[in-house]
C-alpha cells in the first residue's frame, strides 16, 4: 500500500510538472508569436513569412525559461495568497499572476535578446560591441522593455488562462466541453474579420503610382477621381473613397506615403507606414472627412500627391475649414500658410512651372505658375477661384561673381534628362574661376537615376555619387567621367562622405536602417552600421556628417524623429537624441562640440551637444536647443520680420534642408525650400542673424574656398536651373551680418561643355547635392595633396587653428 501511494504521488508530481511545462510553452511561444505579429504589422514586411516564423520560434525558445519561472513562481504565490484552484475566479486570478509575472520578466529580457541577436550575426566581438551600446543607452532599452511587456501582457493573460483551463482536463468534463463550444464561434468571427469576409461594399479606389520622373513622382493612374489640372498628382474623390499608393515598375526604390496636410480632426489622420514601402508593395488609406489631403514621401520630400474629398452638397471643392500639418500645427485653410501650401503643390508637381533663368530659352525671364480656374471652398465657407493664387513675375537672370573661387563646384542636377537614359539626372561641374559649366555627365552606362549627393576621395580625383531613386553608389573619374564602380548597397542611398583618417566611404541608406561603409574608391562593402536598435522602427537616415578626426558620425533619422550619434571605430550607437519632425540633414562644428539637425516638417533646427553642453541658450550652455525658423511669422496673416541686413527677404525659413557649418565654425547656413530663403545662424549664439532670397525649391548648401581667403557658400535649388554664390562674410571679420549673394550661375551646358550624353529636357534643373572641390572642411583640408593646398591661404589650410 505504501509503495502504491508513493507511486501515485510521483505520478501526480510528474503530471503537475508536465502541466507546468505545457503551460510555460504555450505562454512563451504564444506570447512571443503575438509580439512578432504586432511587430510585423507595425514595421512592415521586413522579412519573409518563413523568416518571421524562424525568428519567432527562436525568441520563443529564449523566453521559455522565463515563462517556466513565471509559472512555478506564479503557482507558488497563488498558493501563498490562498487563491483557489477551482472556479473561474480562481483560474483568472492565477492567470493574472502568472501572465503579469512573465511580462515583468521580459523587461530585462530585452537586453539578453539584443546580445543574442548580435552574437548570432557577428559572434563574440559583436556581443561586446552591443554590450557597449546597451551601456550607453540603458534607459532606451528599459523603456522598450516596458513597452514590450505591455504588449506581451495583452497575450500573456489569455494564454495563461487558456493553459490553466486546459491543463490535464478530464475528458468527460462537461465544463471543458462547454468552454470549447463557446470558444469556437468566437474564433470563427475573429477569423472572418481578419480575412475581410465581414464588411461593407468595396469603395472606389484611386491609385497613385510612384515614379522616378520629376513632377509626377506620385502619378494618379486609375480609379474614379484622377483629374488633369496642371498636375498629374491630384484626385477629387467622395467621402469614403480609398486612396492607394503602389510601387510598381516605374520606380527603382522605396518610398513612404505619409500625411503632410489633412483636414483638422479627420479620422485616420495622420497616415504613415512604420517602414518605407518597397517595390511591389502598396498602402491604402480611406478618406472620410471632406477637405484637402496632401501626401509626401519622407525619403524624398518633394514627392507629393493630393486628394480633395468633396462634399457635393457644398459649393466649390472642399479644402476644409481648418487644415492640420504633420508637425501638429492647425491653421485656417484661408490662412497665408494654407495658401502657400496650395500654391506650392501645383508649383512642385508640374515641371512646366519650374524657374527657367536662361535668357536663351526664356528671353523675358518671365515665371508663371498657373493654378486651375476652379472654385474651392475655404474657411468660413468662402469660395475663391484657385487661379487667384497663380504666380506671374520676372526672374533675376545670371550674374557672374566678380571674385573667383578655388577649384570647381559640382551640382547634382537631379531632374535633367538625356538621350541615352530612361531615368533622369546629370552631374554638372562649374569652374570656380570662370563660372562656366565645364562638364555635364549623365553616365548613361549606369542609367544614372536621380543623382542626389556627392563627395570625393582624399586625392580629389574621383566622385562618389549616390543614386537616390535606386540602390547604387556610382564612382566615376572627376576629369573624364569614366565609371569606375557601380555597386549595389541598399535602398535609396542618400548622402555620402569619406572618413578623414581612413578615406573609407560612408553612405546613408535613406530607405533602410543603416550606414554602409565601403573601402576607399568604393571597391567593395566592408561594414553595415545600424542607426537604430533592432527593436526600433527603421531610422531611414538621410544627410549625415562626420567628425574631423574620423571617429564620430551623426545621422538625422527621417522615420524616427531623432538623431543617432555613432562611434565609427566600433560601429556602435553612443546616443539617440530626439529632434523635430522629419529630420533631414546635419552639420557638425569643426571641433565636434555640437551639431545641427534640420527638421524639414516643423521648420526648426535642433542644436545637439556632443559631450558637455555646447549649445547656446542666451548666456547658458545647454545640451539641446531648438532654433525656430518661423519665429515671428504669423501663419494666418503672413506677417514676418525682415532680414536685418537689408536683403529684403523675410527672416524666416520653412522646410529647411541642407545645414552645413562653415569650415572655421563661425556660422551655419540653411537652405529652406518653401519660403525660398537662405538663413545664416551665428554659432556663438545659435540664433538666426541673416536671411537672403533664394531660388525655387532652395535645397543644397556647401562651402568652398574663395580665392585669397574666406569662403563661398554654393546653393542649389530643385526647381530652378541656377546655382547661387553667397559670400557669407565679405570683409572676413567672422561676422556674417554683411553676407550677400554675389553671383547666379546657370547650370546649363553650352557648346564648350564636356558631355557624355545629350541633354534633352529640364536643362540644369533639380539642383540638390553640392560638392566644391577641393574639400576645405577641417580635418579633410589637412589631407589635401600639395597641388590643392598651394591654392589655399594659411587660414584656409587650418580653419580652426
Amino acid at each position: 500500500m505504501e509503495t502504491k501511494l508513493n507511486s501515485t504521488g510521483s505520478e501526480a508530481r510528474l503530471r503537475a510538472f508536465g502541466n507546468c511545462v505545457r503551460l510555460a510553452s504555450l505562454l512563451a511561444f504564444g506570447t512571443i508569436g503575438w509580439q512578432h505579429l504586432v511587430h510585423s504589422w507595425g514595421s512592415g514586411p521586413a522579412a519573409s513569412h518563413g523568416g518571421h516564423l524562424a525568428h519567432a520560434l527562436r525568441d520563443g525558445a529564449l523566453a521559455w525559461p522565463l515563462a517556466l519561472l513565471a509559472v512555478f513562481a506564479g503557482l507558488r504565490l497563488s498558493r501563498a495568497l490562498g487563491v483557489g484552484e477551482r472556479g473561474v475566479r480562481g483560474v483568472l486570478e492565477r492567470a493574472v499572476i502568472i501572465g503579469a509575472g512573465f511580462a515583468f520578466l521580459l523587461i530585462p529580457g530585452v537586453v539578453g535578446h539584443a546580445l543574442v541577436d548580435a552574437g548570432s550575426g557577428g559572434g563574440f566581438a559583436a556581443v561586446m560591441l552591443m554590450a557597449e551600446s546597451i551601456a550607453s543607452n540603458l534607459g532606451r532599452f528599459l523603456d522598450y522593455g516596458v513597452h514590450q511587456a505591455l504588449v506581451a501582457l495583452l497575450a500573456a493573460l489569455p494564454f495563461a488562462f487558456l493553459g490553466l483551463v486546459t491543463a490535464d482536463p478530464p475528458t468527460s468534463s462537461s465544463a471543458h466541453r462547454r468552454s470549447i463550444r463557446r470558444l469556437a464561434p468566437v474564433a470563427a468571427v475573429v477569423g472572418l474579420l481578419a480575412s475581410g469576409e465581414i464588411g461593407g461594399a468595396v469603395p472606389n479606389v484611386v491609385v497613385f503610382e510612384a515614379t522616378d520622373n520629376p513632377g509626377s513622382w506620385f502619378k494618379c493612374v486609375s480609379g474614379n477621381g484622377c483629374v488633369p489640372a496642371g498636375t498629374e498628382s491630384l484626385a477629387v474623390v467622395k467621402p469614403g473613397d480609398t486612396v492607394r499608393i503602389t510601387l510598381g515598375a516605374d520606380t527603382d526604390t522605396s518610398h513612404t506615403f505619409t500625411s503632410l496636410v489633412y483636414p483638422a480632426g479627420a479620422a485616420g489622420m495622420p497616415f504613415d507606414q512604420p517602414a518605407a514601402l518597397k517595390k511591389g508593395e502598396s498602402a491604402d488609406v480611406t478618406l472620410t472627412e471632406p477637405g484637402l489631403y496632401v501626401f509626401v514621401c519622407k525619403l524624398h520630400p518633394f514627392m507629393l500627391a493630393a486628394a480633395i474629398v468633396d462634399d457635393p452638397a457644398t459649393p466649390g471643392l472642399d479644402i476644409g475649414e481648418n487644415i492640420s500639418l504633420i508637425n501638429g500645427l492647425t491653421v485656417p485653410s484661408a490662412s497665408d500658410l494654407g495658401k502657400r501650401l496650395l500654391r506650392a503643390f501645383f508649383f512642385i508637381t508640374n515641371p512646366a512651372n519650374y524657374q527657367d533663368r536662361n535668357p536663351d530659352t526664356n528671353p523675358t525671364l518671365n515665371w508663371q505658375v498657373n493654378l486651375p480656374a476652379v472654385d474651392v471652398r475655404l474657411t468660413g465657407g468662402a469660395v475663391v477661384n484657385l487661379s487667384a493664387l497663380s504666380i506671374n513675375k520676372t526672374l533675376e537672370g545670371p550674374v557672374m561673381p566678380a571674385h573667383p573661387g578655388v577649384g570647381e563646384v559640382w551640382i547634382d542636377t537631379q531632374y535633367e534628362k538625356t538621350a541615352g537614359k530612361t531615368k533622369p539626372g546629370t552631374v554638372t561641374a562649374v569652374d570656380a574661376q570662370t563660372w562656366k559649366v565645364t562638364k555635364k555627365f549623365g553616365l548613361p552606362e549606369t542609367n544614372l537615376n536621380n543623382p542626389h549627393n556627392m563627395w570625393t576621395d582624399r586625392e580629389q580625383k574621383v566622385i562618389y555619387q549616390t543614386q537616390w531613386f535606386s540602390n547604387k553608389l556610382t564612382v566615376f573619374d572627376r576629369i573624364s567621367g569614366k565609371v569606375l564602380q557601380d555597386i549595389v548597397i541598399g535602398d535609396a542611398p542618400a548622402h555620402v562622405m569619406t572618413r578623414v583618417d581612413t578615406d573609407q566611404v560612408h553612405v546613408t541608406l535613406n530607405g533602410e536602417d543603416a550606414v554602409i561603409e565601403l573601402a576607399p574608391r568604393g571597391t567593395h562593402v566592408q561594414r553595415r552600421i545600424p542607426t537604430q536598435f533592432g527593436f526600433e522602427r527603421p531610422a531611414q537616415p538621410h544627410a549625415h556628417w562626420m567628425s574631423s578626426d574620423g571617429k564620430k558620425m551623426v545621422t538625422p533619422n527621417s522615420n524616427t524623429n531623432d538623431s543617432t550619434q555613432l562611434n565609427l571605430v566600433h560601429g556602435t550607437i553612443k546616443a539617440k537624441v530626439p529632434t523635430g519632425v522629419l529630420p533631414i540633414a546635419s552639420g557638425m562644428m569643426p571641433d565636434s562640440s555640437k551639431y545641427y539637425v534640420s527638421n524639414y516638417a516643423d521648420s526648426t533646427i535642433t542644436c545637439i551637444s556632443i559631450g558637455a553642453p555646447a549649445c547656446n541658450d542666451g548666456n547658458t550652455k545647454v545640451a539641446v536647443k531648438t532654433i525656430h525658423l518661423l519665429a515671428g511669422y504669423d501663419p494666418v496673416t503672413g506677417s514676418a520680420p525682415l532680414d536685418p541686413g537689408g536683403s529684403g527677404a523675410p527672416l524666416i525659413g520653412a522646410l529647411p534642408i541642407q545645414t552645413p557649418v562653415a569650415p572655421h565654425g563661425k556660422y551655419m547656413i540653411t537652405a529652406t525650400t518653401l519660403t525660398q530663403t537662405i538663413l545664416i545662424v551665428d554659432t556663438s549664439t545659435d540664433t538666426v542673424v541673416r536671411s537672403l532670397p533664394c531660388s525655387g525649391g532652395c535645397h543644397g548648401v556647401n562651402f568652398g574656398a574663395k580665392q585669397g581667403g574666406g569662403y563661398y557658400a554654393y546653393v542649389s535649388s530643385k526647381f530652378s536651373n541656377d546655382m547661387l554664390v553667397v559670400d557669407p562674410d565679405p570683409n572676413n571679420d567672422g561676422n556674417p551680418i554683411d553676407a550677400k549673394i554675389v553671383g547666379r550661375v546657370l547650370l546649363v551646358a553650352d557648346d564648350d561643355t564636356k558631355t557624355d550624353d545629350t541633354p534633352t529636357l529640364y536643362a540644369g534643373l533639380g539642383g540638390q547635392g553640392v560638392l566644391p572641390i577641393p574639400v576645405v572642411y577641417h580635418g579633410w583640408v589637412q589631407k589635401l595633396p600639395g597641388s590643392w593646398k598651394n591654392q589655399l591661404t594659411k587660414d584656409q589650410r587650418n580653419p580652426i587653428n
